[in-house]
C-alpha cells in the first residue's frame, strides 16, 4: 500500500494491485485562497468524499473513470471492501455543521481508516463497530473537526500501528486552525517523512505505535 499525501485531507491509496483511492480531494484556491494546495489530476479508480464541502469533495479535476462514494454502506470496488460510517462534523450531531463520514478502506490485508472532518471524540458502540485499524488518517488542526487533545484520545481508543495526521496549517492553509507540532508535541515515536509518500505493507507494521508526518505533495 502507497500512502500519498496531497494535502490538507487528500490522499492518494495505491494498493499492491494499482488500485488508486483519492480521499477528500479539495478545491484548490477555495474559501477566497485560503486553500491554495495544488489542482489534484492524478487518475482514481475509487473516490471517497466524507462530505459536501468544497475543501473535500471537489472531483472535477481527478481523471479517469472512478467510482465515487460519499454515503454511509458497505462497498466492493475494484476487489477492495469501503465502508463508510456516519458520523458528525461537530460536537452537537451535526446541527452546526452536518454530517461526516468515516471511511474504513481494506486493502492489502490492512485497515486504513480516513476519519473525514471527524468533529467529536467516539463512543465506545462506535469504536467497536469501526473495530481493528492499521493505519489512522486523522484530523488534528481543531476549530472544524476535532483538536489534538480529542485527536489523540480517538488514536488511543482505535490503537492503530500508524497515525498520520491532517487537516493542519500549514502555508497553504490559513484556517483558523492549529499546526500539526500540537498534535505530535511530547508524543513518542513521531517521525517525519520529509516526503509526500510512503509504502506501508503489512508485515513490515511497527510493533509499536508510529506517529507518521507527511508533507504535502502539492
Amino acid at each position: 500500500m502507497k500512502i500519498k499525501f496531497y494535502g490538507h485531507s487528500a490522499f492518494m491509496l495505491r494498493t499492491d494491485a494499482g488500485v488508486r483511492i483519492i480521499t477528500d480531494p479539495y478545491q484548490s484556491g477555495a474559501f477566497g485562497g485560503a486553500l491554495s494546495y495544488g489542482k489534484i489530476i492524478d487518475e482514481a479508480d475509487i473516490v471517497l468524499s466524507s462530505h459536501d464541502h468544497d475543501d473535500h469533495n471537489y472531483i472535477k479535476d481527478i481523471k479517469g473513470k472512478f467510482t465515487y462514494i460519499t454515503k454511509a454502506g458497505t462497498y466492493n470496488v475494484g476487489g477492495l471492501k469501503i465502508k463508510a460510517i456516519s458520523s458528525h462534523h461537530d460536537s452537537s450531531k451535526g446541527k452546526d455543521r452536518g454530517n461526516n463520514l468515516i471511511f474504513l478502506v481494506d486493502a492489502d490485508g490492512l485497515i486504513i481508516m480516513h476519519a473525514g472532518d471527524l468533529g467529536h471524540t467516539l463512543e465506545k458502540e462506535a469504536v467497536e463497530e469501526i473495530g481493528k485499524v492499521d493505519i489512522l488518517l486523522i484530523p488534528v488542526g481543531g476549530f472544524y473537526t476535532i483538536d489534538a487533545l480529542e485527536a489523540t484520545k480517538i488514536m488511543t481508543d482505535l490503537k492503530p500501528a500508524v497515525t498520520i495526521p491532517m487537516h493542519f496549517k500549514t502555508d497553504k492553509c490559513t484556517f483558523p486552525i492549529s499546526d500539526v507540532e500540537e498534535f505530535i508535541g511530547g508524543k513518542k515515536n513521531v517521525k517525519r517523512a520529509k516526503t509526500s509518500e510512503i509504502e506501508i505493507k503489512k508485515e513490515s507494521l511497527p510493533k509499536e505505535h508510529e506517529i507518521i508526518v507527511l508533507e504535502y505533495a502539492l
